[in-house]
């Protein structure tokens, strides 16, 4: 064969594979489960509750499964925490038994035996929770991130993937209506063409500002235990959903600004942070900040005819081509059963409910969450740029 036609035939072939892994990860978007249904949709009862325990309440998302309403697929059969005030607080507000709360994890099982566990601990202790339930065959679910450094993600991972466990990470946004309501739009349907923007704007006026309590603002502002400050803490979720709607794929380049605009309040950590993710034709923008005017988790998706704009949980702008006009709706919510994060945990344990890659609680998607917060920490510090291959190729032996 001629040298011509050698690189003819190479890049027919290098075509071939590209159009092929573009073909896959369209046909698992496809075939992925869809939780938001139309209302007559119904799932199945699961055939008993499950059995969680919950590590730690110092992360005050906790009052999520601490307040929730009793739908009879969960059971907290217990709780890990060794503040017995804050625990007997918490008693008080909810109504749970103090008969169920343990000081650590070791006291807990030799009591009980939970088929999952969630996380409410510090950001840096989701890895011990992780080494001491995963070899014993529990499943379990951090809050967002899922840990405080790219190191303790692989080796979270790797314990997960090791003792055949679920590994889930839950964000808010997770459970938004009008989030799964533009994916259907923009990545099932295509009703905007390819992606070629999308723009976050997440945060609040800042943890202090509204009100967080001691125990929380304790290690949400150290840099050891949550791994930064805004960049950690509102920084995740976009770059969560960038991976859900970009199906995986990574970014190029990495660039990040950190800021500290309230030093007397924040000494330690950031409280501003904006990304720039660089993709192959795709560009994203993070601003995570504690510098917001008010609390705000929105969306902005820009295709190359058109836009999906999610306001918020439930509020969506739409415009599919110029020549036509935007449309205002109200998405629809979430199929119950998969509503919330505790009844998809439930569902994926009892039911084998499917986790297609890269949806947003799925480990694929969050490990490349971590690598992408991991490369925004080096280019804030370092005040460059940071290629990702070059940059995530200096971890392999």
């Amino acid at each position: 064969m001629s040298t011509k036609n050698y690189c003819y035939l190479l890049v027919l072939m290098v075509c071939i594979a590209t159009y092929s892994c573009q073909n896959v990860q369209k046909n698992e978007a496809e075939n992925a489960p869809d939780p938001q249904k139309t209302a007559d949709s119904t799932l199945p009862p699961l055939e008993s509750s499950l059995k969680v325990a919950v590590i730690g309440l110092v992360h005050t998302h906790v009052h999520w499964i601490l307040g929730r309403d009793a739908l009879g697929d969960i059971e907290i059969v217990g709780i890990v925490e060794p503040n017995r005030e804050l625990a007997q607080q918490y008693s008080d507000q909810h109504g749970y038994s103090m008969d169920i709360v343990f000081d650590s994890m070791e006291e807990l099982y030799a009591n009980v035996q939970p088929e999952a566990v969630t996380a409410f601990n510090t950001i840096y202790g989701h890895l011990e929770v992780v080494e001491f339930f995963a070899p014993k065959g529990v499943h379990i679910m951090v809050e967002k991130p899922l840990a405080v450094n790219w190191e303790h993600a692989q080796k979270m991972a790797a314990l997960a993937k090791k003792h055949g466990v679920h590994l889930l990470t839950n964000y808010e946004t997770s459970w938004y209506g009008s989030h799964h309501y533009a994916f259907e739009k923009v990545v099932r349907k295509d009703t905007i063409g390819t992606i070629q923007r999308m723009v976050f704007h997440h945060g609040h006026p800042g943890p202090i500002e509204i009100g967080c309590n001691k125990e929380f603002l304790e290690w949400l502002t150290d840099p050891i235990l949550n791994g930064g400050g805004a960049l950690t803490d509102f920084g995740c979720y976009g770059a969560n959903l960038a991976t859900w709607f970009l199906q995986g794929e990574h970014p190029e380049k990495v660039t990040c600004i950190t800021r500290q605009y309230k030093p007397e309040k924040y000494p330690n950590v950031d409280d501003d942070a904006t990304f720039v993710l660089d993709y192959k034709n795709t560009q994203v923008i993070i601003q995570a900040s504690w510098n917001w005017s008010h609390n705000r988790k929105d969306m902005e998706v820009y295709g190359k005819t058109g836009y999906v704009i999610c306001a918020n949980g439930t509020d969506v702008d739409i415009l599919e081509d110029e020549e036509k006009e935007a449309v205002s709706i109200v998405a629809p919510s979430l199929l119950e059963g998969v509503h919330d994060p505790f009844a998809y945990l439930a569902r994926v344990v009892k039911s084998d409910y499917p986790v297609a890659p890269f949806d947003v609680s799925a480990i694929e998607n969050n490990m490349l969450v971590m690598q992408i917060l991991e490369a925004a920490k080096a280019s804030a510090e370092s005040g460059k740029t940071i290629l990702w291959d070059s940059f995530f190729d200096a971890d392999k032996p």
